[in-house]
């Protein structure tokens, strides 16, 4: 397993509000370690009469030991939010958030990198990260995941969990799976994952989702025919019929220039090596060939 296990102690910023209080009792009900939530004057109270909140992270930090945090609050105060934990000493920050600005994010991102180097942030609008049957930190359905060999990295959340209920499906477990966040601006990216997975025991195979927009996923095909040539990769592209220079759905999924096509993408992938799935029902059974050869 990558970045998270049953042995972290985690906090939910936000854990008052409406969002943060259901997937909050959804991450205890999986297993999570939730040892406190954060929310501004608040402090004292509890969390279902038994989780400690706390008015600041540096304070729940100091008290319980968490180094976790997943971000649930609402998107004006999200960016403080990270650099908030990150200065607590937070050494992995999963923001679930959805619609946080991007010029907020660029600045996140360049504090981030110039004080905080060993912080990791996944996200933001993303799913989270899950190491099944160990712990959940965001919202997918705990329940589709089984524990296995099969690292999943997604810039897309619904079909991460497609993905992910296919391979249950077919008895292929998981070893950890990683939400990106479809955010043009967000702090985990292919490559980061991919690395990960590559130095992981515990991943024998990745599976990788993309989509239009950019340039990550031709990148990641050229640095997993480099580095990662002895665990097999399939790969699925969601965007086939997208026009160009329209926005489709996340942020960051536009085609300008011609660049950013899924058949760009995908022709890419191929020439490294890489499978690719024709639909995205063929997820699971695209891996599922690829391991057999």
């Amino acid at each position: 397993m990558i970045l998270l296990t049953g042995d972290n102690r985690i906090i939910v910023q936000g854990i008052t509000g409406g969002h943060g209080s259901f997937h909050t009792r959804l991450m205890l009900e999986y297993g999570t370690k939730v040892v406190a939530g954060v929310t501004p004057n608040k402090g004292g109270q509890r969390f279902d009469d038994y989780i400690p909140i706390y008015n600041t992270v540096e304070d729940s930090v100091r008290v319980t030991g968490a180094d976790v945090s997943a971000i649930l609050v609402p998107p004006a105060s999200a960016a403080d939010a990270i650099l908030e934990a990150a200065a607590a000493g937070i050494r992995l920050i999963v923001a679930i958030t959805e619609g946080i600005p991007v010029l907020d994010m660029i600045k996140v991102r360049n504090v981030l990198d110039s004080e905080y180097p060993g912080t990791r942030l996944i996200g933001p609008n993303c799913p989270g990260i899950i190491t099944p049957g160990q712990s959940k930190v965001g919202i997918m359905p705990g329940y589709i995941h089984k524990p296995g060999n099969v690292g999943v990295v997604s810039r897309s959340g619904t079909l991460t969990y497609e993905a992910v209920w296919q391979l249950t499906s077919r008895d292929i477990g998981q070893s950890t799976c990683i939400g990106l966040g479809g955010d043009p601006v967000n702090g985990t990216n292919f490559i980061d994952a991919l690395t990960l997975f590559a130095e992981d025991p515990d991943t024998h195979a990745v599976v990788l989702i993309g989509e239009i927009g950019g340039t990550a996923e031709e990148e990641a095909a050229v640095w997993i025919k480099e580095n990662m040539p002895q665990k097999p990769v399939t790969a699925f592209i969601a965007g086939m019929t997208a026009p160009k220079g329209k926005r489709m759905g996340h942020a960051g999924a536009i085609i300008s220039g011609g660049k950013g096509t899924a058949t760009e993408k995908i022709a890419t992938l191929r020439e490294n090596g890489i499978a690719v799935a024709e639909s995205p029902a063929d997820i699971g059974s695209t891996l599922a060939q690829t391991l057999t050869n």
